[in-house]
């Protein structure tokens, strides 16, 4: 009787999900066995987990609470990643424009050099895809002397613009924003929107902690120091609080009395001014003077200078009109979607969640990135009316979706031009970040696993493609498993989900 009462809920559940074909019956899969096992033990009691796996043509492989709304962490770049390919193209690049107000004579730029961003996240990133700080300064100084500019007279300045609105979620946490997986995505960005701070303790726990800017420099910026050197054993409980609103921060917490040396990777709120200090620099010291310093145009369209901008002057408006000399062109957004799920790499997430927005909705504020995602959505079947998205990477603690949403929407992205586009930037157990996972398993079942992980403070959770053994596509089986409220660690956990993900690409 109960067994029976059990198919008639799940063909009921189901009947309400269109995106998936129908076939309901309770299964009985070794998936489902271990499912029902492990939601029962000790280590979950009182978390909430939802699980749900279902082949292409209509079988339900596995499923619990897959209506459950639960917070998906890192799973949310699966959404962003594959709609930014959608609605962008894999081949779309970011562009920056190297512009001037004023005029040139004589080799003389009376006016200001402007940096005008146009959304790349890969400036001075650091990464292999991307050019190095050096040469794509290079390359800006040659559109410069092409341009007749061997001598500044006015300003560096860096405009970002280009995205409005807030850098940050407002349902992000605090403590968040100052690491440097809570750097956002700027209009014009450098190095990652992240600053990299050492740290070392004093010789006895309370002694203060020396801290030391390592790059990029930033002398504008004041930082107090409201941290100490904690008791041995208690690690690294550093963290930096700041904000766009003044050049100003803040570390706090303790580094222990026996920990070595360390840099941390802060956040910086300020890249656009860092881009155009950095470049000044690298002018200076390669033969074009710069007499005024260096700037950025604030939100409110003011110029804010170096040094005096640190004791509050704001300049004039920012010039109406500039002279556009060149740009330079980021990877490929399919490059930069790679990095993102291979990485869960937030920085780069929150790029191409704003210039979603920028490009659909003509804002790249928080509201209309809202607005043009879940339009996207829309555009390629998935319901959106049972779930909740508030960001690009899922560091939002206001972000619910369900194993169904995720199921429904890897579904769809199938039935894309752009699907072994998307395909291409999701990893597989055995490489990268997941080198470590489902080390037991034989590598032909790890081969046919496409998935992305995500984990914030007690959820954990992975969603993904098993790609079918005989090569069927209506075989293919889409997969979410995700836990929230979990006190046990992920050590204890993972395991234990890396079991129910093997059981579930046995399935096919």
């Amino acid at each position: 009787m109960i067994k029976n009462l059990f198919s008639v809920i799940l063909a009921v559940a189901f009947a309400a999900a269109p995106a998936l074909a129908q076939k309901t019956s309770a299964p009985k899969t070794e998936a489902q066995k271990f499912i029902d096992k492990v939601s029962k033990e000790k280590v979950l009691k009182g978390s909430h987990i939802g699980v749900l796996a279902v082949k292409v043509s209509g079988d339900t492989v596995a499923a619990i609470n897959p209506f459950k709304r639960l917070m998906p962490a890192s799973n949310n770049k699966l959404i962003s990643t594959g709609l930014a390919i959608n609605e962008l193209g894999p081949d779309f690049r970011f562009r920056t424009t190297i512009a001037h107000s004023g005029f040139v004579r004589d080799g003389v730029l009376y006016g200001d050099l402007y940096i005008v961003g146009g959304g790349d996240p890969t400036i001075a990133s650091g990464d292999s895809i991307a050019d190095p700080a050096p040469a794509l300064f290079a390359k800006w100084k040659k559109i410069a002397e092409d341009a007749g500019i061997k001598e500044i007279r006015g300003m560096v300045v860096g405009d970002g613009r280009y995205f409005d609105g807030e850098f940050w979620p407002i349902s992000w946490q605090y403590e968040d924003m100052g690491t440097y997986y809570g750097a956002g995505g700027h209009g014009l960005s450098f190095y990652r929107n992240s600053q990299d701070i050492l740290a070392a303790p004093g010789k006895n726990p309370g002694d203060p902690v020396t801290l030391e800017v390592v790059y990029p420099d930033t002398p504008w910026m004041t930082m107090y120091e409201e941290c100490c050197t904690g008791e041995k054993g208690t690690g690294d409980e550093l963290y930096l609080y700041n904000t766009e609103f003044a050049p100003v921060s803040v570390m706090r917490g303790t580094f222990a009395v026996d920990r070595k040396p360390k840099v941390e990777s802060c956040s910086n709120p300020f890249p656009e001014l860092t881009c155009a200090w950095a470049f000044k620099e690298y002018l200076t010291a390669n033969g074009i003077s710069v007499a005024g310093g260096a700037a950025e145009v604030g939100p409110d369209g003011k110029i804010r200078v170096t040094p005096e901008w640190g004791r509050g002057l704001y300049d004039a408006e920012a010039a109406g009109k500039l002279t556009k000399i060149g740009c330079t062109e980021s990877p490929t957004v399919e490059q930069i979607a790679r990095i993102t799920n291979w990485r869960s790499d937030n920085y780069y997430a929150e790029t191409l969640y704003r210039m979603i927005g920028r490009q659909n909705e003509g804002s790249a504020s928080y509201d209309a990135c809202c607005t043009a995602e879940y339009k996207a959505l829309a555009a390629i079947g998935v319901n959106t009316n049972e779930v909740q998205i508030r960001d690009g990477s899922g560091l939002s603690r206001e972000d619910y979706l369900t194993p169904e949403f995720f199921c429904n929407f890897l579904k769809a992205m199938m039935s894309t031009k752009n699907y072994e586009a998307y395909m291409r930037t999701i990893g597989w157990p055995g490489h990268g970040m997941y080198e470590y996972r489902l080390a037991k398993e034989p590598k032909a079942l790890k081969d046919r696993i496409r998935y992305k992980s995500g984990s914030i403070g007690g959820v954990l959770s992975y969603s993904g493609y098993v790609r079918p053994s005989n090569g069927k596509t209506e075989d293919t089986i889409v997969f979410s498993v995700i836990v929230n409220n979990c006190l046990a660690s992920y050590d204890v956990l993972r395991p234990m989900v890396d079991r129910i993900i093997a059981l579930i690409a046995a399935e096919n």
